[in-house]
This record gives structure tokens, sequence and C-alpha cells, in this order.
């Protein structure tokens, strides 16, 4: 009794039910008015006729050319019902029936004249009034004769009751089988109609169940405003579905991040305690050794530095800085960094192509660290006279900044996973951050890098920043 189903048929019903009742009682009050107003139209068209006439009710009585009217108004007592259509009675001044064309007043007469307790009234009054005579209804009124006597007359309006009974028994019986017609259409169109909030109620119950891919089927056609709640279920079904996908994604990062870097600190301090555990049992009695492993704490020290330092850039870039904006010349950095690495690297060839000013709205240090991490992987991961290429341009308002080395270049799987964190090709040396800080460096800035390489073919790494008008906050 709570479904929706039921709720919208019974309202549908009690409407169409009020709508039947205020239709039968239009109807049957407009025939009641009609067919009395006929009735009252009759009597009302005797009472003048008689009036005009200006008889009195013993020259009625005397007068033999008046039997059409003993004929048509007085029947013979024989024939008479109890209670006939239409009733005629002469009343005194007394207001008793009296004896009419020598004929002792009847009992339809003599009910009349008892049924009006005021003739004087009634003969005053231009409209008919309702009386009942011997418990049926009738419409009466009254002429006032010369000689102070009245003529009484009613018509019965019991057939115009029973017709009217009868109309409202059919009308009921008709309203019953429509009600009950519209309540069966009712559910059934409501159904049909609802099938699309059952589909929803049966997805929903299969996301809370795991199906994350479950969405809400299309049907033929839907009404609008279920079909925009189709839609709007399902957009927010596939952003849940991604939010959980991404956080799933995010946590298991999460783990593997935590699990290599505990498995980088590891190594460094596992080295320091050995070297301690050494010194303190007295293992270390050549000076030579003492400073060799002294040495080798001061690495591994620097290398656990070097790590935790990359690690706090990386949090820092996570929580999306506020970088300080300013016009920056990548031309210039990239011409200072070829400097810093013919520095370090006086044997390897350097090719720049920087010529002239490009400016671009970024953070300096941000974009100095990019070009030192993009080198620092040219110097780790390729012989030192292997051959380095640095170019900017600008071009369709994209500041590109590029870093093409000609070593062994990288396998198509490797290099899927070259911006991943603490990923090192081949188990190579560094820590497996550099590309991961430059990733998220540049989308930082709102820019996008990416790799080209092959296995013999060197390793392109492309930087594309957005270029800023240098007016630009």
């Amino acid at each position: 009794m709570h479904s929706l189903r039921v709720k919208l048929t019974a309202a549908n019903v009690a409407l169409l039910a009020l709508g039947i009742v205020a239709a039968t009682a239009v109807s049957l009050m407009g025939m009641r008015h009609y067919l009395l107003d006929q009735a009252d139209s009759e009597l009302t068209k005797t009472r003048a006729s008689l009036s005009r006439s200006g008889l009195t009710l013993r020259q009625i009585d005397s007068l033999s050319v008046l039997g059409f009217v003993r004929d048509r108004l007085v029947p013979e007592r024989s024939e008479e019902p109890p209670t006939p259509d239409t009733v005629f009675a002469a009343v005194g001044g007394d207001g008793e029936a009296v004896a009419v064309f020598g004929v002792e007043p009847t009992e339809a007469q003599t009910g009349l004249a008892d049924a009006v307790d005021d003739p004087a009234a009634l003969a005053r009054d231009a409209d008919p009034h309702d009386v009942t005579v011997h418990g049926a209804a009738y419409r009466a009124t009254a002429i006032r004769l010369p000689d102070g006597s009245y003529i009484l007359l009613a018509t019965s309006t019991d057939a115009l009751h029973k017709g009217m009974v009868k109309a409202l028994k059919l009308d009921l019986a008709v309203g019953t089988l429509l009600l009950a017609l519209l309540a069966c259409l009712t559910l059934f169109s409501v159904r049909r109609r609802m099938r699309p909030l059952e589909d929803m109620v049966e997805t929903s119950s299969a996301i809370a169940e795991g199906d994350l891919t479950r969405r809400v089927p299309s049907r033929h056609d839907p009404t609008q405003e279920v079909e925009q709640l189709r839609l709007a279920l399902n957009s927010m079904l596939h952003q849940v579905e991604t939010a959980y996908r991404t956080r799933e994604r995010s946590a298991a990062q999460l783990r593997r991040f935590v699990a290599d870097a505990s498995h980088e600190l590891r190594t460094p301090l596992s080295a320091i305690r050995g070297y301690l555990q050494l010194y303190d049992r007295g293992m270390l009695r050549d000076p030579a050794e003492r400073r060799r492993a002294w040495d080798r704490m001061n690495g591994e020290v620097d290398r656990m530095g070097r790590l935790v330092d990359e690690l706090l850039t990386l949090a820092r870039l996570d929580q999306r800085p506020e970088l300080r904006l300013r016009n920056v010349d990548v031309s210039r950095l990239v011409r200072d960094a070829a400097q810093d690495l013919r520095a370090q690297q006086p044997e390897r060839p350097v090719t720049v192509d920087a010529e002239g000013a490009v400016l671009v709205r970024a953070d300096e240090s941000g974009l100095r660290q990019v070009l030192g991490n993009l080198l620092a992987n040219v110097r780790t991961h390729t012989p030192a006279d292997v051959p380095v290429e640095l170019a900017v341009e600008r071009a369709d308002d994209v500041v590109r900044l590029s870093v093409r080395d000609k070593g062994p270049g990288l396998a198509a799987e490797d290099a899927a996973r070259v911006f991943d964190r603490f990923f090192r090709a081949g188990g190579g040396a560094g820590s497996g951050l550099g590309l991961a800080i430059v990733q998220g460096v540049v989308d930082a800035h709102g820019g996008e890098v990416g790799v080209r390489t092959a296995p013999g073919e060197g390793l392109t790494v492309t930087v594309r920043l957005p270029a800023r008008p240098a007016g630009c906050g």
C-alpha cells in the first residue's frame, strides 16, 4: 500500500471519482430543474386561464359547458388512482375541500386540501410549491375565485424523482465500471513507466555489491524526466567509478612509493650500520681502513640526504604549491645548463640550439631543476662521450624544450614507466626519482612532458610549456 504505483493509482481513481460525482450531481440538478420547470409552466398556464375566466365556484359548478373541465380535471371516482398525476380540488374559505359538479371530494382532492395549509399564500405566490399528498410528491399552485373560494391545481413529480433515482443508479454503475477500468489501466501504465526506476534500483544494488561498471540501460520511448534522471545517474556513476579507480590507483602508488622509499633508505642505513659495527668491535685497526670506512659512510649519508631531498620535492609537488611566476628566458637557462654539463664532462659533445630570448611565465628555480634532472639523467645512463643536443623553440603559443642524447635508448616497456617513481631501467644507478620530479614540475606549470626512444636510437625528452604574454599575472 506504500508503493508509488498504488499511490498514483489511488490518486487517479480518487480524481476520477470526484469528477464522476460532480458530473452526476450537475446532470441530475439540471434534469430536475428542466422537468420541474415544465411542470410549473403547465400549472401556471392553467391557473392563468382560470383566473382570466372570472368565474365563481357556483358558476363553475352550474355550467354544463364546463364538462370538458370535468372530463379532464375530475376523472370518474371508479377510475381514479389513489394518487393521480394531476389533482384538481376546490377549497372553501375555511380551507376544506368542497364538492364540484355534484361529486364529493375524492381522497386525492382531500389530501391536497390538507397538504396546503394556507391557500391564500399559495395563490399570492407566482411560483408553484412542493407538497406531499399521501406520501407522493406534487407541485401545487392555487387560484382565488371572485367568491372567495380557491381552486388548487397539483401535478405529481413522483415520476421525476423515480427517473432521477434510476439515472443516479445508472451513473453509479457506469462510474464504478470506469473507476475499475481506470485502476487497471493506471496500474499497467505506471508499472511500464516505472520500469526505468526499477532498473535504477537494480543498478544501484549491483554497484553496492561491487560491480562498478553497471549502468542504467535506456528504454524505448522514455519519458523526458525519467530519461534525464537516467542520464544524470549514469554520469554520477561514471564519476564515482572514476574516483574509485583513481583512489585505488593512488593507494597502490602510495604503497609502492612507501615500499620503494623504504628499500632505498634501507640500503645506505644498512651500510652505515655495518661500518659502525665493525668500528665498535675494533675490527678497523688500520688507519687506512678506518679512513675508507669513514668515506663510505659519508658517501651513504650524502646519498640518503639527496634521496630525502628528492622525496620532499615530490611531496611538495603533490600538494600543488604556489609557484613564483615571473618572465623567464628559457634560452638562457638552456645555455647555462649546457655550460654546467661541459664543466662536469668536458669530453661530452654538447650542441645547443637556443638563440635569442624565449620568454615564458614560469618559476625559474623549477625550470632549472627540470634541466638539471634531465642532464643528470644523461650523465648517469649514457657514456661520457655520447653527444647531447639541447634545443628550445616557440611554436603555436607553446614553448618546446628538448634534451636529446644518442645513447643506447630504452625498450618500449621501459619507456612506458620512465616517469614512475623509483623506476630505474635495467636496475641502473640513481634514485629513480629524477624524471618523476621533472613530470611533477611540468604538470605544476600546466605543461606536458613526453619521451621518444627506441633501442639503439637514444632518448629524447620533450617539455611543452604554455607560452604566456609577459604582462599576464
